[in-house]
């Protein structure tokens, strides 16, 4: 017996990970892993790769509670949301609260990689055209987002000498009506 939407009965491929920083949302590291393994085992991977790319391990891993089970991994803690001790203080609470909000603000990126950048389906063939496609989704994802910021630079200073021009104009019309 089959569960989901009617279009969609299963889901097949392989399992894909990504490593986002936690403010900017900038994908750091992708990787796609053959069959399906289980999330707490592939975090080694991601964080060598992390590692490689970046010259510096996280201190701090933030995951979703499929990944149990290590809570360090070389040198970074890995923490998940869990339910708090009584001796932990309300500070500590709404900082752990906090860290797994920002969390939670991966899913739309995730979401926005599979919609907007081809990983609803795989037109590459095998692993390596798993693995091809995965880092070209986050590296396109990047992409997106780096020109979106340049597009925003552009248009401040667009309308910036706009708006300077507009001023400038406006007291040339009304220095001819009034005579000093």
């Amino acid at each position: 017996m089959a569960k989901g939407k009617e279009a969609k009965k299963f889901e097949f491929g392989n399992k894909t990970g990504f490593v986002l920083t936690k403010t900017t949302k900038i994908v750091v590291g992708a990787i796609a892993f053959e069959n399906n393994p289980y999330d707490g085992h592939t975090l080694e991977e991601h964080l060598k790769q992390t590692e490689y790319l970046t010259g510096s391990c996280p201190k701090i891993g933030i995951v979703d509670r499929g990944y149990r089970g290590k809570k360090k991994i070389n040198g970074t803690e890995i923490i998940s949301p869990s339910v708090p001790k009584r001796e932990t203080t309300q500070y500590e609470k709404q900082k752990a609260r906090k860290r797994f909000r920002s969390r939670a603000g991966i899913e739309p990126v995730i979401g926005h990689i599979k919609q907007d950048h081809r990983m609803l389906r795989n037109y590459l063939k095998g692993l390596p055209g798993n693995q091809l496609n995965t880092i070209f989704a986050g590296t396109g994802f990047n992409l997106k987002k780096m020109l979106n910021r340049i597009k925003e630079q552009i248009l401040c200073v667009f309308f910036k000498k706009l708006n300077l021009w507009m001023q400038l104009f406006s007291k040339i019309k009304l220095s001819k009506y009034l005579a000093f």
